[in-house]
């Protein structure tokens, strides 16, 4: 396949990066645009071009239709002046996988997590797709010796001192080239005359020219002159996608046209039915569900697409081509009834769905679903998580299409469960605090459609726990008041305690213990009347913990020992030794060392009859630090030889 033609495949990004990638090597087969790319060149130090501030970054502009090969020419050019750029290459697409423009503050939260903290004084930009003149504005480096590369539709007003470079068709000998690295050198050499017709009835166009070598490929009889006529005789009329794309070059209409038409009708169907993919990006699992075949059909069926043009990539994620899908999305529209179209969506989910919770189980080492097909299954950990990883952007698409739907509630629900399950399982899923963060407002847009009051609750108290995490306490202290009426509304006093509590908590990060204690002891007396003991003994110990930091320090006793006596209850023999343990710390900052040490040796005895060596291990060492401030170096000795003789090698941790 000539990337020339169609977009070429940046790695994928990895989650929480804000899609900034490492920028991608030159794409294959790239032929001509030796005048262009020497303009460009010559731009990069021409005086007088730039962003219009001497002390940031110089800007050129590929401006050109999707097809064109704008994106392969700004890699091209980005490759040869590479060296140039030290501190950072990265190569970034500003245009989401619904047609959205990426919002500037997640590319540059990409931008700082990629570059650190190190100098950026030369820094190369691959801004791919920009779609508004604000997006490129906001992302300039404010350095003088940095280059941004942006490629788009056409120009952007909005940048001063920036010159397109509008791209058009190949000149001829540079299509013939192409057109000979597709077929090769004999066909072309046997007839060149009939190549420079073809690609001259062509125009130049790169994805049309890509799309007819492939269809002469897999037809190695015809002829040149026989193609041409082919071609001649398919109408280029645009098709009306309805979806504000603007119309496809008539040479590229007749291309595709002379292509798909020729498709077997299941292979056409499948091809057709590809875009309701999300994000574009499509594996043979998503491919099998939405043509209802098995996932071997579904792989064989992939790989000719790709070598006739009609997909880029390669197993395991295949693409449709930005410039093609307007295209296939009018004649889905045209071929399938709306019901078909749901029933395959709904398969595809289905697929998605089943697939999560495999991921899920397996990163955490439970059992799969019981029958659960081979094909949906993972051989390790590793295999789910980087299953997950590769197609989250995919994935989070595919939820955004099903909550937007409004057909498909019930199965969005399922999907976002599963979704959430999975990242919470994923190693390292604390950097998908944004993912999490959009997966519960998407909850948040179901329930509040739907009048689900339960799933309301949860998902406003979800998103104010992750606004918490992230510093937002004004925001997170609307969520959970939000949050309490509604669990409050439908009678859920497990949500209804869940708030309390973490209005307690965002209070104590506030430095208000007052407000902090007031919200505990309502959570406290909710779980009172509840019998929750559980919930008792540990917001005892958050009581407790805030008493101690005001220096009320024997109702902090008092909150810790009636911890520890309501896990005693419960026969959780590890929380009442780290209670008691806890009490033990109180009395030591109050002053009072014999005490601590009688409470630290209570926690001691209990951690051991729980088998715990970690916190028995725990409580050695700090029982030794009180032996030392109570002048006795020697027992000080032996506890800390004791605690070290729990992990002596050979001796297996509890």
């Amino acid at each position: 396949m000539t990337d020339q033609s169609l977009h070429p495949e940046p790695p994928s990004p990895r989650p929480g990066d804000g899609g900034v990638v490492e920028l991608p090597g030159v794409p294959a087969h790239f032929v001509g645009r030796e005048r262009e790319l020497a303009e460009l060149l010559a731009d990069i130090d021409r005086p007088g071009l730039g962003s219009g501030t001497p002390t940031a970054a110089r800007v050129l502009l590929v401006a050109g239709r999707p097809g064109t090969g704008r994106t392969a020419l700004a890699l091209r050019l980005a490759a040869e002046v590479a060296d140039r750029y030290p501190d950072g290459r990265y190569f970034v697409r500003l245009t989401s996988a619904e047609g959205a423009p990426v919002p500037v503050e997640q590319v540059h939260r990409g931008l700082r997590r990629a570059l650190g903290r190190g100098p950026t004084r030369r820094l190369l930009l691959v801004l791919d797709d920009v779609v508004q003149a604000a997006q490129l504005s906001a992302l300039l480096p404010e350095s003088a010796g940095s280059l941004v590369v942006a490629t788009s539709g056409g120009p952007l007003s909005g940048v001063p001192d920036v010159r397109p470079c509008t791209l058009g068709g190949l000149d001829t000998p540079a299509a013939v080239r192409l057109l000979t690295a597709e077929v090769g050198a004999t066909r072309v050499s046997c007839d060149p005359r009939g190549a420079e017709t073809l690609v001259q009835e062509l125009a130049g166009h790169p994805t049309a020219l890509h799309l007819t070598a492939a269809w002469l490929t897999a037809h190695p009889g015809l002829s040149f002159a026989e193609a041409t006529t082919r071609l001649r005789e398919t109408p280029a009329t645009p098709f009306a996608s309805g979806t504000g794309a603007p119309p496809a070059a008539g040479e590229l209409v007749r291309a595709f046209r002379l292509v798909h038409d020729g498709l077997p009708a299941v292979a056409a169907r499948m091809l057709r039915l590809l875009v309701l993919a999300p994000a574009g990006v499509v594996d043979a699992q998503g491919a099998s569900a939405l043509a209802g075949c098995s996932v071997e059909v579904a792989q064989g069926v992939l790989d000719d697409f790709v070598r006739g043009g009609l997909l880029s990539g390669g197993a395991p994620q295949y693409r449709v081509p930005g410039c093609l899908e307007p295209m296939l999305a009018a004649l889905l529209a045209g071929a399938e009834r709306p019901e078909e179209l749901r029933l395959a969506r709904a398969r595809m989910l289905e697929r998605t769905v089943r697939l999560l919770l495999s991921c899920r189980a397996t990163l955490a080492r439970e059992p799969v679903e019981e029958g659960l097909p081979r094909a949906l299954r993972f051989d390790t950990a590793q295999a789910a998580a980087g299953w997950l990883e590769s197609r989250l952007p995919a994935l989070l698409a595919a939820v955004r299409s099903a909550v937007a739907d409004g057909e498909l509630d019930t199965l969005a629900r399922r999907l976002v469960a599963a979704m959430v399950r999975a990242l919470a399982a994923f190693p390292g899923g604390d950097a998908m605090a944004a993912e999490r963060y959009e997966l519960h407002s998407l909850v948040l847009d179901v329930a509040e459609r739907r009048g689900l009051p339960r799933e309301r609750a949860a998902a406003l108290i979800n998103l104010g726990d992750l606004d918490a995490a992230a510093g937002r306490t004004d925001r997170a202290l609307d969520r959970y008041r939000v949050a309490l009426d509604a669990a409050r509304a439908c009678d859920d006093r497990q949500a209804e305690g869940r708030v309390l509590e973490a209005l307690g908590g965002t209070y104590l990060e506030r430095h208000d213990p007052g407000r902090a204690f007031d919200w505990y002891g309502r959570a406290l007396s909710l779980r009172q009347a509840g019998g929750e003991l559980s919930d008792q003994a540990r917001l005892h110990g958050r009581i407790g913990t805030l008493l101690a930091s005001v220096g009320q320090y024997d109702q902090a006793l008092r909150a810790w020992r009636t911890a520890a006596g309501i896990s005693k209850r419960l026969g959780d023999l590890p929380a009442q030794a780290r209670a008691l343990a806890e009490a033990a710390r109180v009395q030591d900052v109050d002053g009072r060392p014999e005490d601590a040490v009688r409470s630290c040796r209570d926690a001691l005895y209990w951690a051991r009859q729980a088998a715990d060596r970690r916190l028995e291990a725990a409580l050695l060492l700090r029982l030794a630090d009180l032996l030392d401030r109570l002048g006795d170096p020697e027992g000080a000795r032996l506890q800390r030889e004791a605690a070290n003789g729990l992990f002596s090698p050979g001796t297996p941790a509890g």
